[in-house]
């Protein structure tokens, strides 16, 4: 006989863990009976909801069918979704009046987020407006990340005014740039 072999007065199986007694094996039944009545009480429950016409009667509790308020349901829908930032960003863009002030509210627009880059893009309507933005920029971000949270906004990207259509026509100069020299 060897040592690894269990002699007859030991109670291990050949894995190490000792076998189930009476009790436990008697626990491991009863639970499985009861998830059977369970499931078949369920079965029986569906078929008799099926027969009244699917279940759909309301009773007097609440219940996940009954009616909620609009934005309690816009909410559960941001949070359900993971929708936060992009939400409390769009509302800063709603009241960018308020944020920067009317002055620079009335020549620089926000134009959109990007939540990987965590970057604002705002479109001045001339170069002075957007080199006025650049130079308030680090102050704007501080007041953005204030407002919507530590590290939401890294930086604030800012755009000059578009210049007019390129034609290329008869009267254009070899070589320029056309009236995009003017505008950036």
């Amino acid at each position: 006989m060897s040592t690894d072999e269990p002699t007859s007065g030991d109670q291990k199986n050949p894995k190490g863990s000792p076998e189930p007694s009476g009790v436990d094996l008697a626990r491991v039944a009863l639970r499985a009976a009861k998830e059977q009545a369970r499931a078949r009480g369920d079965a029986a429950r569906q078929k008799k909801q099926a027969r009244r016409g699917g279940g759909l009667r309301s009773g007097a509790r609440a219940d996940g069918r009954d009616p909620m308020a609009l934005g309690a349901a816009i909410n559960r829908l941001i949070n359900e979704r993971g929708w936060e930032t992009p939400a409390a960003v769009g509302g800063v863009m709603g009241r960018w009046p308020q944020i920067v002030g009317e002055d620079l509210a009335k020549h620089c627009v926000p134009q959109r987020y990007d939540e990987d880059e965590r970057v604002l893009s705002v479109q001045c309507d001339s170069t002075a407006w957007a080199t006025q933005l650049r130079l308030l920029a680090p102050t704007l971000v501080a007041r953005l990340n204030e407002d919507l949270g530590h590290g939401t906004v890294r930086l604030l990207k800012v755009h000059g005014p578009g210049g007019p259509a390129r034609r290329y026509g008869p009267l254009r100069a070899p070589g320029s740039t056309g009236p995009g020299d003017t505008y950036g």
